[in-house]
């Protein structure tokens, strides 16, 4: 019967000892790592969205030839708003793929419609335009920081799950790599400069 227990407890510490060195609750821990970094993202773009309305009403008053951009910054925010964006656009690279481009519609048509207000001095010297426009700015700079921060949780995920032992267990549980943003395809052209 000693022999029995001692067999037991061997067979418990070395199940122990191999399961704690398989990684998964590393990786649960670094995957919900992901998930707050994504709701950050989220978050950040959300508050540019809900920003758009007043923005385009502001511009409208003073803008009336400039329908074609309020009506570009207008759709962008309904293509982004129209998005299904939960856990599964982490798990689907094309998903994931299709919420940056919405994204990056919206940030091109908000350029334009900052581009156009240069038109109107009046549009410029509005307060509550000028403070909308300093909220763009925040929030545009709070995007990049979250960015950044789901960039770098990704990339501590996606080292951490590739390697041996933890890739055997992320494969067994089902657990893949996490999509990560890439560049947009308006920074992969350089803008043309003419100083004729």
């Amino acid at each position: 019967m000693n022999l029995m227990k001692k067999s037991m407890l061997t067979v418990a510490l070395v199940s122990t000892l191999t399961l704690s060195g398989c990684g998964y609750n590393t990786l649960q821990v670094k995957d919900e790592a992901v998930t707050a970094a994504w709701s950050e993202v989220q978050n950040q773009y959300q508050r540019r969205a809900d920003l758009v309305p007043n923005l385009v009403n502001v511009v409208k008053g003073y803008a009336k030839h400039e329908e074609q951009v309020l009506t570009e910054v207008t759709q962008a925010r309904a293509n982004v708003a129209g998005l299904k964006v939960d856990k599964e656009v982490l798990e689907d690279p094309a998903l994931f793929q299709k919420y940056q481009e919405a994204q990056a519609q919206m940030t091109s048509a908000l350029s334009r419609l900052i581009a156009v207000s240069e038109n109107y001095p009046d549009l410029k010297a509005n307060e509550q335009f000028r403070d909308l426009q300093v909220q763009l700015e925040g929030t545009e700079n709070r995007i990049a920081v979250a960015r950044n921060r789901y960039i770098t949780t990704v990339q501590d995920f996606n080292g951490y799950a590739r390697q041996f032992p933890q890739v055997m267990t992320a494969k067994v549980i089902g657990m893949d790599t996490k999509p990560n943003f890439s560049a947009e395809q308006s920074a992969q052209t350089a803008p043309k400069v003419d100083f004729n």
